[in-house]
């Protein structure tokens, strides 16, 4: 199917009220063209304008973000592009989950939590053919300096070329795949740095490897279908390929191809990917980086360098970006909706029972501040939510504070939360401190040098359980009293 086909029956099913699927980056961004919330623009320098630009253009956007595709980049050809923000639009991330593109905020959070109620993964494609073997760069030819990579922001310790990417690991007992969005930063032509925090799935199987004395295969693929990216942001199961997991979201399997070198797979319909070995004597200074905490939090120190074997790229190749730093960023509210419904899928599989909305808030990068709404049903619920949604896999991870809040309560309205937050909690009876929780050298408050534990508050904002029935009435109008007015002071009420 052409550009021009793919984009026509597109529109036909927008048309018509339907969610359009898409193969590839290009379809993706052809769609998005037709509705709108692509920014092109040419002739920006690698060197901070792509990512000082894409911040002004998150900040300031009147609307949706669009996502923004970068061309004819000062020192490259016409033709390699950057793409930034790829998922920073409720109706973008509705569009990579196939769900219906009118919903936001905490709708398309639901929605999603129904959509995870039966997801079942589907197990990869291998396929021997794919747009991502049109060329291939090994040994003596391998040059990451050939595609556009940004310097993202001005106190970066250098150019990086993995931000909105994939690092594809294997596990070397078990063999199932995983992937991450891992930075990494370009050392020189043949070689990069990869930063992996501690505790995650690729630090892991990565540790096996060193434990045995062993180099780690890697892949790190900087270019792919957006839903790619936003499960290589999230947390998955333990032991679950996040392949399989991102074909059950698109309901088919991802095709993928097998790297000479290493063996791993990779998405046959990526646009630029590295394969490489990481050994466990051979580091290099990486860092700073300007992170989504919105500090340069995790500083410098040696990491694993990939000596880069072979690189795969599409024609025309686009490399995806992501620009992390002080909230709002080009991808933060992504990270919201993604992050909240897997908590409250999770939260809800520890057995808490009646969660009606998660909300993982923008101002603290999704992680650092989350709201859970419940309708309470016996004594001990709120704690019972509040712990769970701090503990779980998608909460755990350099968290700060949680907030349970009663079913009236709209986690996704910062105003009403801090109202409950006010006027239902005590802070001698409400507040409770975890300490020596997971956290990690991007959490700007943990010292340098010292290890990688936080502490998190988590707050009870509910109406007390053995009183709730006598707690003084809301002072508001009822919604039925409310609709009989609005209904007949129409005009007045509207202006």
């Amino acid at each position: 199917m052409t550009a021009l086909e793919a984009r026509k029956l597109a529109e036909e099913d927008m048309k018509a009220g339907k969610t359009p699927s898409y193969t590839d980056l290009r379809e993706w961004l052809d769609i998005v063209d037709s509705f709108g919330e692509l920014k092109k623009v040419d002739g920006v320098d690698w060197n901070l304008e792509m990512g000082t630009l894409s911040e002004l253009i998150a900040r300031e956007s009147k609307g949706p973000v669009p996502a923004v595709l970068f061309d004819n980049i000062k020192g490259y050809p016409k033709g390699y592009r950057t793409l930034f923000a790829q998922n920073a639009s409720f109706k973008r991330m509705a569009l990579n989950l196939g769900l219906p593109m009118d919903l936001a905020n905490l709708d398309l959070v639901r929605a999603l939590r129904q959509k995870l109620t039966t997801h079942q993964p589907i197990p990869a494609k291998t396929v021997t053919k794919g747009p991502i073997l049109e060329n291939v760069m090994s040994g003596d030819d391998v040059n990451l300096f050939k595609f556009p990579v940004p310097l993202i922001h001005e106190l970066d310790g250098g150019r990086f070329i993995g931000t909105a990417c994939l690092v594809i690991t294997r596990d070397p007992d078990e063999g199932w795949v995983n992937f991450g969005a891992y930075r990494g930063m370009v050392q020189d032509e043949k070689s990069m740095s990869c930063y992996i925090s501690p505790g995650k799935h690729g630090t892991i199987q990565r540790a096996k490897y060193f434990e045995k004395g062993k180099p780690c295969p890697v892949i790190i693929s900087v270019g792919q279908d957006p839903v790619l990216f936003m499960v290589s942001g999230n947390e998955i199961d333990y032991g679950v390929s996040e392949f399989d997991y991102a074909g059950g979201l698109k309901g088919s399997p991802i095709e993928v191809i097998e790297g000479k070198a290493t063996g791993l797979p990779f998405p046959a319909h990526a646009e630029i990917v590295i394969e490489g070995f990481m050994d466990p004597n051979d580091r290099k200074t990486e860092g700073p980086f300007g992170e989504w905490t919105g500090y340069y939090a995790s500083s410098s120190r040696p990491e694993p360098v990939v000596r880069v074997q072979n690189i795969y790229y599409r024609n025309d190749p686009i490399l995806t970006c992501a620009r992390p730093g002080r909230p709002p960023s080009d991808y933060s509210i992504a990270k919201c909706m993604v992050k909240s419904a897997l908590i409250w899928e999770q939260v809800e599989k520890c057995g808490v029972p009646d969660v009606k909305g998660v909300w993982c808030h923008e101002a603290a990068g999704g992680r650092l501040f989350n709201i859970i709404s419940i309708k309470q049903r016996y004594p001990g619920h709120a704690r019972q939510a509040m712990l769970a949604a701090s503990q779980v896999h998608a909460g755990a991870y350099l968290g700060r504070y949680v907030i349970v809040v009663d079913e009236d309560i709209d986690p996704t309205n910062t105003f009403v939360v801090i109202w409950a937050l006010a006027s239902r909690s005590d802070p001698v009876e409400s507040i409770e401190i975890l300490r020596r929780c997971w956290s990690g050298p991007l959490d700007p408050r943990i010292q340098p040098g010292k290890k990688g534990f936080n502490s998190r508050a988590v707050i009870d904002a509910c109406r007390p359980f053995e009183w709730m029935k006598d707690f003084p009435p809301v002072a508001e109008s009822t919604p039925e009293l409310k609709e009989k007015i609005r209904a007949k002071w129409k005009k007045v009420i509207e202006g």
